[in-house]
């Protein structure tokens, strides 16, 4: 594929940046890296972990680190975690080094995809079900100056990623 050889899907938690992102790394025959899956590695321990012993900051610190740490790698599509994008510049980076593609859902699709995970996502961790709407889309707003920043902006409910990969090559021809 001409152009730039590396693929970041971002978007809310719950947007199915991990699933998509293997998907398309199969399709494609390139890499995939979870960058959360890479800083729990890196840090030994979980995300959660990280947040409840060292705070978010140490947290956003450790993601721009191995968001960075990765840009030798090639032909790989890098699943990032909800809040890469909007800290640092980390955005601007992902938008220097590689094709952006921003996984978008409403406050109401995320709502009901999180309901069920909320133990495992530390943002999360306490909000209530009442609340987690709420919560949602007062976060999401203020990511979405972001995440609209990206090149390509696709749905991320019942995403096609026959789709999405015309897409893909499209841009990159431009």
């Amino acid at each position: 594929m001409p152009g730039k050889n590396k693929i970041y899907l971002i978007g809310f938690m719950g947007s199915g940046k991990s699933t998509a992102g293997k998907k398309l790394a199969t399709l494609l025959g390139w890499s995939f890296i979870d960058i959360d899956r890479k800083i729990e590695e890196n840090a030994g321990k979980t995300i959660p972990q990280i947040f409840s012993q060292d705070g978010e900051e140490v947290f956003r610190k450790i993601e721009s680190d191995v968001l960075k740490s990765i840009k030798s790698q090639e032909e790989t599509i890098v699943s990032t975690g909800g809040g890469t994008p909007c800290h640092g510049n980390n955005m601007d980076y992902m938008l220097e080094s590689g094709l952006t593609i921003y996984l978008k859902m409403t406050p109401e699709q995320l709502t009901y995809r999180l309901l069920e995970s909320t133990g495992n996502r530390p943002l999360i961790k306490n909000v209530s079900d009442e609340q987690l709407p709420e919560f949602i889309e007062k976060v999401l707003s203020v990511r979405e100056k972001s995440y609209n920043r990206a090149d390509i902006i696709v749905e991320g409910i019942n995403l096609d990623i026959s789709r999405l990969l015309t897409l893909i090559k499209t841009h990159s021809a431009t």
